[in-house]
């Protein structure tokens, strides 16, 4: 797994990690600055796009993004093998969690309809309210970029931060929320900065996932991670089709 040399001019006494959601408003990053050991969260911040992010000085030497990154043509049952893998690691319930990524002809309807037959005869509606972030980065990201921007899942870095078990409540719910608070309180710290920030139109439960993210971006950077699955799938722009967690 290689890292971009982004950074030029004197050397940076750190390394600048970044975990991304997409939100109604762009992009929620949660960053931080990674020196030795030690991470240090930073405020969250939104961009308007993911090239945004991309192109941020100094630039993010992993970029944890919970979206999906490659795409398949034709409908297959379950989605991608990254998906059907994450569900079975899950369990139920928290499976659930887990959607399919979308055929890439499905994010070019102007219907909802018309995407749920593009993909089978089904689209999530969640999938349908996001399908303009979907398509950003199927526009965006070339292969290059998975040398730096890595497709992650919140509830999978929920399972390691949690030693390997997954949540026992949906993210949705009260006791999800303090369920995933609490974990990260006690494996990220100086993470309350970003659970506790108020950001207008970003609820509770985006900055709790983007902490998660910026786990896994610590992982990455640190080469402690699994892949899922560990020989991913291709599609057909040359992108790896995986989760990393």
């Amino acid at each position: 797994m290689s890292m971009r040399a982004t950074h030029r001019g004197a050397p940076l006494p750190y390394t600048t990690l970044a975990g991304v959601v997409p939100s109604p408003r762009g992009w929620l990053a949660v960053t931080g600055k990674l020196q030795g050991i030690t991470l240090s969260a930073e405020e969250p911040q939104l961009f308007p796009g993911f090239l945004d992010v991309m192109d941020y000085k100094p630039a993010y030497q992993v970029i944890a993004v919970f979206i999906p990154i490659g795409l398949l043509d034709d409908p297959v049952a379950g989605g991608r093998s990254c998906d059907r893998e994450a569900r079975r690691l899950l369990g139920w319930p928290r499976a659930g969690a887990i959607a399919s990524a979308p055929v890439r002809k499905a994010l070019a309807c102007s219907t909802y309809e018309e995407a749920a037959a593009a993909n089978g005869g089904f689209l999530s509606p969640v999938t349908w309210r996001q399908r303009r972030r979907m398509a950003e980065i199927d526009r965006d990201i070339g292969p290059y970029w998975q040398r730096t921007v890595f497709e992650v899942h919140p509830e999978l870095s929920f399972y390691q931060l949690n030693g390997d078990r997954p949540m026992s409540f949906s993210k949705h719910t009260q006791a999800g929320k303090e369920e995933r608070e609490q974990v990260l309180l006690t494996r990220f710290p100086g993470v309350e900065r970003i659970v506790n920030a108020t950001i207008p139109g970003i609820s509770r439960v985006r900055l709790l996932d983007a902490a998660a993210c910026l786990w896994t971006a610590r992982r990455i950077m640190s080469r402690a991670v699994a892949r899922l699955p560990e020989d991913p799938e291709w599609d057909t722009t040359g992108l790896r089709m995986e989760f990393v967690r």
